[in-house]
């Protein structure tokens, strides 16, 4: 048996370096495929006549004359953007592809997919805890606009009131063609109302994190809570041209959505929109997605939706707290889409060159959250049995939803926070501070749960203690912090338990002291935290120039111990995510129990029915049960 072992493992060994070696012979100087699979298959598929909404990516800023040959070869301009300038959207003929990829300003094609919906609170994520460490200045998320990209949000109801009685509401925009501003689909109230929602209903039993953050509605999703990319970069191209309006002062964005994520987050628009959002100082948060196993409720692994799929943005898993405010029981919640991310370039050879980064980032509770009800919405009218029962007005009713929608507004409501408590804070640093104060769920590995579970008394801490006056030119190594190193362990709900110590990097984690002691120059504006890691043939090194001597690569992604982050046991080499997919993904499984896979499967997330193209949508599990239905993936 041990010889058999030994021959799986060797043959293994061999898959991988031939994996190596392959991704190191084609290496980036192949020129990528130019249009999208799915746009090919149609194209292969359909009459050259047939027209399809495309977006249309440039190399750099649309010129007059790319946009003349686009119009020349059919092209209708449907829409284009003031932010995101290297973007427009089309109807094009199928037939006009061909010539069309062969300009050297046209960098990627891409069908205008639909996108969907993602579905005790503030104790169990040390929420309570983290508003009293601001002394009588209680942190509540004053003055932080968080911008809700969903299917609306109902400014009338009282969750989302401020102490007045004034809406908190502060801006409602749409851009989903429908000309309401309010929230027919439901959803995004109550995800609002999760990152933002006040105590005045139920005795504040429903509380949200940021109880008192200006709302920013912007609505991308329809009453069936189904969007475009078109009308998400829309929204975000919204966003960006309104983030220093005093009124609103954006710093956060949740976006409780998704679509299958084909794309590399290199072309993919909607990613590269995000990045735009987060260089220029904005949180911007994104649901895992729930597609955590299959319709035989196997395990699967590799299908992270996008814009999840994108480094820079803080994407979300969801945990199931089985309704107690103790954390010891907490365990992943099944429908949480596990990670490596499985979007892909395709290079001139027709070989596909897989993202495969670590991902989610973190996870925070969204099974069975009760949040507000919008009136009379689309939701609760398929599935009566959402509403909680809890008022009998129609603006103070709640209803209950489940999926990693729920979990990513928990962890924009602690971003919020964490500006309310340091304004001078970027991205890069909440991202860390999030990361690096999460619990680590025993038994869950990285592709998981990421760094571990929301603990926003920790990330509050860390953001208070970070400097106030922190440059583009501070230095790699100095002090980050102005008091001394706080304790790595938080107490919630009379529990203590360790901080991770360690935040998720491109393909792997990294970990250590220094990442809260000492400024790395990834925090700065324009970096990914990734940027301190070095990738060369399968092996991880640290950028010097970008890491300090006292961060910790791993070599291994793990299995939590319930500890530290960087406890626990080997479940995949990193080295496999380097190796451009040429291993146990696309359609190879290795189950003997014995490998390090152990059994796991990556899937390619195109191929089979229950994982064909479900379009971009609210990621929303909404009735808790093994068969995920209502407007659910």
């Amino acid at each position: 048996m041990k010889a058999m072992t030994d021959n799986i493992t060797n043959y293994f060994a061999k898959i991988v370096m031939i994996g190596l070696m392959i991704g190191g012979l084609i290496g980036s100087a192949e020129a990528k495929e130019k249009v999208a699979k799915d746009l090919k298959d149609k194209i292969s598929a359909a009459s050259g006549a047939t027209r399809v909404d495309v977006i249309v990516e440039s190399t750099a800023d649309f010129t007059t004359t790319l946009d003349a040959a686009v119009k020349g070869a059919g092209g209708h301009l449907k829409k284009s953007y003031a932010s995101f300038k290297r973007f427009r959207v089309y109807s094009l003929p199928l037939s006009a592809f061909k010539n069309l990829a062969k300009r050297a300003d046209v960098n990627y094609f891409l069908i205008d997919r639909e996108l969907r919906q993602q579905g005790h609170l503030t104790t169990t994520t040390g929420t309570g805890a983290a508003r009293s460490l601001n002394g009588a200045n209680v942190l509540d998320g004053t003055g932080i606009g968080i911008a809700i990209v969903d299917s609306g949000v109902d400014p009338n109801h009282y969750s989302l009131k401020d102490a007045d009685g004034v809406s908190r509401v502060k801006a409602s925009v749409d851009f989903t063609g429908e000309g309401t501003i309010g929230d027919p689909n439901g959803h995004g109230t109550h995800v609002a109302a999760i990152a933002a929602g006040n105590d005045s209903v139920a005795g504040g039993a429903y509380e949200g994190v940021a109880s008192n953050a200006t709302i920013i509605s912007v609505r991308a999703l329809n009453t069936q809570g189904v969007g475009t990319i078109s009308s998400v970069l829309a929204s975000l191209d919204w966003i960006y041209k309104n983030r220093t309006n005093a009124a609103y002062n954006i710093k956060v964005v949740n976006m409780s959505l998704g679509g299958q994520a084909i794309d590399s987050y290199r072309d993919d628009p909607v990613c590269l929109a995000v990045r735009q959002l987060v260089d220029a100082g904005i949180v911007v948060v994104t649901a895992a997605g729930n597609l955590g196993k299959d319709a035989d409720n196997n395990k699967v692994y590799g299908l992270i939706h996008s814009p999840g799929n994108e480094p820079s943005a803080v994407t979300v898993g969801a945990t199931n707290t089985f309704g107690t405010d103790v954390r010891s029981d907490d365990v992943m919640a099944t429908y949480s889409s596990h990670g490596p991310t499985r979007s892909f370039s395709v290079d001139e050879e027709g070989v596909k060159h897989y993202d495969n980064l670590v991902k989610p980032d973190l996870v925070a509770p969204g099974n069975k959250i009760i949040s507000a009800q919008s009136p009379d919405n689309y939701l609760v009218a398929q599935n009566p049995a959402l509403s909680a029962g809890v008022s009998s007005s129609k603006f103070k009713e709640q209803m209950t939803l489940s999926g990693t929608s729920m979990a990513a507004p928990a962890v924009a409501g602690a971003a919020a926070l964490m500006f309310q408590a340091n304004p001078a804070l970027t991205p890069n640093i909440i991202k860390m501070a999030l990361m690096y104060s999460a619990q680590p769920i025993s038994g869950a590995n990285n592709f998981e749960q990421g760094a571990g579970q929301l603990n926003a008394v920790g990330a509050v801490q860390i953001a208070k203690a970070v400097r106030t006056d922190l440059t583009a030119t501070t230095a790699l190594g100095a002090n980050l912090l102005t008091t001394t190193v706080p304790a790595a362990n938080s107490t919630v709900a009379g529990e203590n338990f360790a901080w991770s110590g360690g935040m998720i990097v491109d393909h792997t984690f990294v970990y250590g002291a220094d990442l809260i002691t000492k400024y790395q120059n990834v925090y700065a504006l324009g970096k990914l935290l990734g940027d301190g890691t070095v990738e060369s043939d399968g092996v991880l090194i640290s950028d010097g120039a970008m890491f300090s001597d006292g961060v910790l690569i791993s070599d291994s992604i793990l299995t939590a111990n319930g500890v530290l982050i960087s406890d626990g046991n080997p479940f995949l080499s990193s080295g496999v995510l380097i190796s451009d997919g040429v291993l146990i993904s696309d359609g190879v499984l290795i189950s003997d129990g014995v490998l390090i896979s152990d059994g796991v499967l990556i899937s390619d997330a195109f191929k089979g029915s229950q994982f064909a193209p479900l379009g971009l949508k609210a990621l929303n599990y909404g009735d808790q049960t093994a068969k995920m239905n209502v407007v659910t993936d």
